[in-house]
């Protein structure tokens, strides 16, 4: 027994000091020389790695054993780095191009069930009558108590053209329903845009994805044509904007920034992460596209302005925030942003598999670091009401986060204080479903949004006078 231990740890132990040579060579080639390799930490780790191949309960396959090793050295760094094995890689692409096989339904989770927010029109969910509040409790013969959403979501999504079966509880219905649908193609919807009423533009990013600056120019464009008086004001919503692509944030901001005008700036230990990004094309554009900015109307550079920002605006929605904010180009209304002020970079390892690794920090124009802060409103304004969407319960913020990164522009990290639950309870089913239609993208009991379109009126009568 001590043998096959011992040879096994051997084994291991080459394998490893292998890569960290490879690695080593690696990173001179970028910067100072690491320390001498910790070949008795190594040992201890091919022991450990022994003992559970000779003495675990159970079998445990040796690719295994490495992923979940690779997976703890990174989720042990930070929150946000991660090993991403061949399918979590593959749906971060899917994320970011925004568009997969599936149904096209809005989910969130109520009471241990998948609660259709809003189906997206167009879609299978859509023409087969599926309706915001529904509550989904089964999957094909799996009931859906007991999965995260993420698992729901896995089990929606899928091949174009392939079949599921969702039993569906709807207010009103004296029994479930059982739907059967087909799998499509699904284009995510990450601009959302609304001439609010005439002069008035409104502009929703819901997630920073690889065409979202360029739905946004052409959202811009279509509100700015569609007013029969000269804009007067626009709103940019960023609230519950996890964030995205970098270079997307970039093209967001030149949306609305003199050309040229520095967006943000990042720091990190290799020269690939120290970047200064500017509103110009080849920083916002991938390879050699177009540039989708050139159909922004010039007066989009120019009208007032207002950003909407809450404790769900995260990374990219901060970085536009803090761009617009420092450049003094919009006032900035809400509630504090979440405070992610740092970069993962995706290193495939070339065997489908690949790593997201934090490589820096992030800061606005002026220098500032939104790393554990956010970006602080120039005008604070409170939700009223949760909107069906909205978790507000159960909301972090990166401050909250363990193993987060500290702002380096803290002399000393602050003591972590108890942060009491904000905002009221999410609304019950019984309230959510009213008419057949999907919800207006404007609400006319959006508070937040209203004290922005207020704002706007008051500084149209200022400028006049």
């Amino acid at each position: 027994m001590g043998t096959r231990v011992k040879q096994a740890g051997l084994i291991v132990l080459g394998a490893i000091l292998g890569i960290l040579v490879s690695l080593n060579f690696s990173a001179v080639a970028q910067k100072d020389p690491p320390g001498p390799l910790p070949v008795e930490d190594l040992r201890a780790f091919t022991e450990v790695f022994g003992r559970i191949k000779a003495d675990y309960v159970e079998p445990v396959d040796d690719k295994k054993l490495i992923s979940e090793a690779i997976n703890g050295m990174l989720s042990g760094l930070d929150p946000h780095s991660a090993y991403l094995d061949a399918e979590a890689f593959k749906e971060l692409q899917v994320g970011t191009q925004g568009e997969f096989g599936g149904l096209g339904i809005e989910v969130g989770m109520e009471d241990g069930f998948v609660k259709v927010v809003s189906p997206i029109e167009d879609t299978p969910a859509f023409r087969a009558g599926i309706k915001s509040g529904d509550l989904i409790i089964k999957l094909d013969d799996t009931n859906v108590k007991g999965m995260t959403l993420n698992d729901a979501v896995k089990r929606m999504r899928g091949k174009p053209n392939t079949p599921i079966t969702l039993t569906i509880v709807r207010k009103g219905d004296a029994k479930p329903r059982i739907i059967t649908l087909t799998r499509a193609i699904i284009q995510i919807q990450s601009v959302k845009s609304k001439l609010v009423e005439p002069g008035y533009g409104y502009f929703r990013v819901t997630q920073f994805q690889e065409h979202t600056g360029e739905a946004l120019a052409k959202a811009i464009d279509t509100v700015f044509k569609a007013s029969n008086v000269p804009m007067k004001g626009i709103v940019l919503d960023l609230r519950n904007d996890p964030g995205g692509l970098l270079n997307t944030a970039v093209g967001v901001s030149a949306a609305f920034l003199p050309a040229g005008s520095l967006v943000t700036y990042t720091e990190g230990r290799t020269d690939d992460a120290k970047m200064k990004l500017m509103a110009v094309p080849e920083h916002y554009l991938r390879g050699s596209k177009d540039d989708y900015l050139k159909k922004v109307p010039a007066e989009a550079k120019k009208v007032p302005m207002v950003v909407l920002v809450n404790g769900g605006s995260a990374s990219a929605s901060e970085i536009v925030a803090g761009a617009l904010q420092d450049h003094k180009r919009a006032v900035v209304m809400g509630t504090q942003s979440f405070g992610k002020g740092s970069v993962q970079t995706i290193l495939p390892l070339g065997n489908g598999t690949a790593i997201k690794l934090t490589t820096a920090r992030y800061f606005t124009p002026a220098g500032r670091s939104i790393q554990a802060k956010g970006i602080t409103p120039d005008i604070v304004v409170e939700e009223a009401t949760i909107s069906e969407n909205t978790d507000q319960g159960l909301r972090m913020r990166e401050a909250d986060l363990g193993k987060r990164l500290s702002n380096p522009q803290d002399k000393k990290e602050p003591p972590k204080e108890e942060v009491a639950p904000q905002g009221t309870p999410t609304p019950k089913p019984d309230d959510a479903t009213k008419g057949d239609a999907p919800p207006d993208i404007v609400s006319k009991s959006d508070y937040q949004l209203n004290e922005a379109l207020n704002l706007l009126k008051a500084l149209n009568i200022v400028n006049k006078r």
